[in-house]
């Protein structure tokens, strides 16, 4: 596939099912972790325009930053603190309408209103985490939630890790 990008436009949900086969698209045939990672980041934050979109890495103990998009961000996180933290320690996905709510929220940028990680999950356990943010407040929802966990597992299992 040609390295274009489609913006689509309407509802979410039509930009997400434009955008699915986008992403199959990159991954094909592409077996390296960390330039899929760095793909889907761009084509997500290419196609929504949010804050801030990329992966942090289980590594040591601790989730270390991978490829993103965005202004520059905190470099690691502990298990458990943050929402990133809170999503890998909790094996689950975490949607934040207003990140100043959440307790022990890391404000890597305080133009970040809203959040969403997203566990990468292989073989039971969790790997990375997908982290995007929005300078509006409840960015998020259920769609997002659905497609981004669809979008991870396209990652985790195209790629040799």
């Amino acid at each position: 596939m040609a390295e274009d990008l489609s913006i689509i436009t309407g509802s979410k949900e039509e930009q997400y099912e434009g955008l699915m086969p986008q992403i199959k698209g990159l991954l094909h045939g592409e077996q390296d972790f960390v330039a899929n990672m760095a793909n889907v980041a761009a084509a997500l934050k290419e196609q929504f325009g949010w804050l801030w979109v990329g992966f942090y890495l289980v590594k040591n103990g601790e989730l270390v930053l991978g490829p993103f998009q965005g202004p520059v961000a905190c470099t690691r996180i502990r298990k458990g603190r943050g929402v990133c933290g809170t999503s890998w320690a909790e094996a689950r996905t975490l949607i934040v309408p207003d990140v100043e709510q959440f307790p022990g929220h890391i404000a890597c940028s305080s133009l970040s209103r809203s959040e969403i990680v997203v566990p990468l999950m292989r073989n039971g356990e969790v790997i990375g985490v997908l982290d995007a943010d929005s300078a509006d407040l409840d960015t998020f929802d259920a769609a997002d939630q659905a497609y981004l966990e669809q979008i991870v597992a396209l990652v985790v299992e195209g790629s040799a890790i």
